[in-house]
């Protein structure tokens, strides 16, 4: 049963990877706000944590089938409707039971299964340890006002938790004009972006093996940043947009990975984006919506 879900995680991989890469080539599209862009990346979530997909003709991976790569169907509710596996590696003869082309196969695959389950739980409760520490560390913060704290234990503003979540600022801001600093963090909580930061930990841990999955969350993670910033100074003038800039070249960046921050992650492109910021007119907004929901359809559908 392990050496099977290994088979699969394998062959999700594969495809995610390979979609991932498209998008890394697409958010260097200049043209493409990243408060749009950054949903690209369901695209390689999706395809790292769902095994199976909605055939369609108009998917890539129907091209893409005609030179490599089978699809396994799981169900079929009519001709125009069908879900399948991906199945990139074609090592199995049958799916159910799985029988493999080399008997070898099957040894090999449930062994890379039980170091992949290992492995993939050990970062788990890593993450799952860092995620618990952090929490502590603003226990003792003292309130400033209504879901904003301030902490000595902190190096950074930032947003901690996730059901309820708290801005906490370090005890050196204190008197400071913190206007800029607030609505960041409040637009990280609108966004529910501590949310995605684990759920993006949580894909990569299970494709722990796979370089690229560490790249792609590395990616999105500056995207949420820059996502974050757009929506935050979208009603920004010029002159309040430098001001926001100033106040982010002030702040120090947050030694926890799992919150969402004001200062780091690319401090250089992220000013430059703010700085160039342009507010989306209601048709180009509806034209970007539009264009990256064709992407994600192509793209996480399977071949028909």
């Amino acid at each position: 049963m392990l050496g099977e879900i290994c088979y699969w995680i394998f062959n999700m991989s594969i495809v995610a990877s390979f979609m991932g890469l498209i998008v890394l080539l697409l958010r260097k599209i200049k043209g493409i706000p990243r408060r749009v862009s950054v949903f690209l990346w369901l695209i390689p979530f999706i395809r790292m944590c769902i095994p199976f997909g909605m055939n369609s003709s108009w998917s890539l991976m129907s091209l893409i089938s005609k030179f490599t790569t089978r699809t396994v169907t799981v169900y079929e509710a009519g001709d125009d409707l069908a879900f399948s596996f991906t199945n990139t590696m074609m090592a199995a003869d049958s799916y159910s039971p799985m029988t493999y082309k080399v008997n070898i196969l099957e040894n090999v695959f449930n062994i890379a299964g039980f170091v992949w389950i290992i492995v993939a739980l050990a970062i788990l409760i890593a993450l799952t340890a860092i995620y618990i520490t952090t929490r502590k560390e603003t226990d003792d913060a003292r309130l400033l006002k209504e879901g904003i704290y301030m902490s000595d234990k902190v190096t950074g503003p930032a947003v901690y938790g996730i059901i309820r979540p708290k801005i906490v600022l370090p005890s050196s801001y204190e008197g400071k004009d913190l206007e800029y600093v607030i609505r960041h963090e409040k637009t990280h909580i609108r966004r529910l972006d501590n949310l995605w930061r684990i759920i993006g930990f949580i894909a990569a841990s299970i494709h722990w093996f796979n370089p690229l999955s560490w790249i792609f969350l590395k990616c999105f993670l500056e995207d949420l940043e820059l996502a974050c910033d757009e929506m935050a100074v979208a009603n920004y003038k010029s002159e309040e947009r430098k001001e926001y800039v100033r106040a982010l070249l002030s702040c120090s960046q947050s030694k926890s990975m799992l919150v969402s921050a004001f200062g780091g992650a690319k401090v250089r492109t992220r000013i430059e984006n703010v700085l160039s910021y342009k507010k989306m007119t209601v048709l180009s907004a509806a034209g970007f919506t539009a264009l990256v929901v064709i992407i994600i359809y192509t793209l996480i559908t399977n071949a028909g």
